[in-house]
């Protein structure tokens, strides 16, 4: 089973989503083909309900602990309510990374840009 795979079906059984939308950005990112590291998650829950954005965010993070223990090394997270669900249209993908690979050298700037 995939990562995404594991993390889709985590969440499912966790807060059983009313939308979830699972993106494995790993090829926006510098690491390795199939590295399978860099997620994107957009779910919709009612039992999000009350709970302040960082309690949803660390709620996502507890049920994907052996995920990120695991080599997950960067996970985006959307998590909304049903009344919600609207904002989470007007959302738009990650952008791609516009930085480098750690094992890349870069030539140094010298006309002042970055």
């Amino acid at each position: 089973m995939s990562r995404q795979q594991r993390i889709d079906q985590a969440l499912r059984e966790a807060f059983a989503p009313s939308f979830l939308s699972v993106l494995d950005e790993s090829r926006n990112h510098a690491v390795p083909e199939g590295a399978e590291s860099h997620f994107r998650v957009v779910i919709v829950s009612e039992s999000f309900r009350g709970a302040p954005r960082v309690q949803r965010h660390r709620a996502v993070n507890r049920v994907l602990a052996e995920e990120l223990n695991g080599g997950l090394h960067a996970l985006a997270i959307e998590a909304w309510t049903e009344d919600q669900e609207p904002a989470r249209q007007a959302i738009l993908a990650s952008p791609d990374c516009l930085g480098g690979s750690k094992a890349e050298k870069r030539a140094p700037q010298t006309d002042g840009s970055r």
